[in-house]
């Protein structure tokens, strides 16, 4: 029985991976930090079924004393501060996460597993506000926001111990993705979840940014596919993993709300407030080598997507679990 070891396992995508790794056989232990976790809804049906081991990505030893006990395979870091807004409040907290945490597991594993695979969460915001799109793997490293600092800088840390120490190391540059399990701070949950409370009459409107604001937005147990996917393939490389298409925020609202029966427009409010200065106007990614090389391909559509959120947020609503 393999073993694979996630910090971030009570997150959107550290749960589906642990969900689907339990599917593939694999003993399964998350990380769990009472000082900056985000709670155990998301795992709720799978507690019994993995360990749990208490301990922080800004604390070495604890992250030490867990590879050196359970000896995993592989190691999925998926742990960190994902808001982008966030960062701009606490650039510094931000960082220590985002890259000083990544760097203390490659250590780790360096001086104790350097047979075990290690996956890095880079994000797609690690290029900034690109020029021309789709992204590839090759698109010039601009980030613009200290978040995406973070992540450029945990990815180059990748890279440099996978070159000089010849570690099986490996970044997933991924773009949005999305799901029943996503934040409430992020706008497509903010719009499905919105709309739900419209339709029950727990709320009258939603406010939001720009409109025409566009991402390429992907389906999360999708990508977590892809993460598992790039350490079963025999070279380390990254890969970027995305739809290579975009959709505005307003066809998120057109969606959401038409499935509920309802007309968007009677219920959006915009505040200046909620504009991103940053947002780039071409970016959607190029998941081609990922696609050659891991046979890796998205299953579930935008639309539906955002249909699966609005129905699992109105079950929520209405007391299921």
């Amino acid at each position: 029985m393999k073993t694979a070891f996630i910090t971030g396992i009570t997150g959107q995508d550290g749960s589906f991976l642990a969900e689907l790794l339990l599917e593939k056989g694999y003993q399964v232990v998350g990380l769990v930090s009472k000082k900056h976790g985000i709670g155990e809804t998301n795992i709720e049906g799978i507690k019994d079924k993995v360990i749990l081991e208490p301990g922080d990505l800004l604390d070495k030893a604890s992250l030490a004393r867990i590879i050196k006990k359970h000896k995993p395979q592989e190691i999925y870091n998926l742990g960190g501060i994902t808001f982008v807004p966030q960062s701009w409040e606490n650039p510094e907290l931000t960082f220590k996460v985002n890259a000083l945490g990544p760097l203390k597991i490659l250590e780790i594993i360096r001086d104790n597993l350097p047979q075990a695979k290690f996956y890095q969460a880079t994000s797609a915001k690690i290029f900034g506000n690109p020029k021309v799109g789709p992204q590839d793997e090759d698109t010039p490293i601009e980030p613009n926001t200290p978040y995406a600092v973070s992540k450029a800088a945990a990815h180059f840390l990748v890279k440099n111990f996978r070159d000089h120490f010849n570690l099986f190391a490996v970044s997933g540059i991924l773009y949005n993705h999305e799901s029943e399990r996503r934040g409430e701070d992020f706008v497509t949950r903010k719009i499905t979840l919105g709309a739900a409370k419209i339709k029950l009459g727990q709320e009258k409107n939603i406010t939001l940014g720009s409109l025409e604001a566009e991402q390429d937005w992907g389906y999360a147990p999708d990508y977590v596919e892809a993460m598992y996917l790039m350490l079963q393939h025999k070279i380390p490389k990254d890969f970027i993993i995305a739809t290579t298409k975009l959709y505005s925020v307003k066809d998120v609202c057109q969606i959401a709300f038409s499935h509920l029966g309802l007309n968007w427009e009677k219920y959006i409010k915009m505040a200046k407030k909620f504009v991103r200065k940053e947002e780039a106007s071409s970016f959607f990614g190029d998941a081609s080598k990922a696609k050659q090389l891991l046979g890796w391909q998205p299953k579930v559509n935008f639309e539906e997507m955002i249909k699966k959120m609005v129905q699992n947020d109105l079950k929520l609503l209405k007391g299921g679990s």
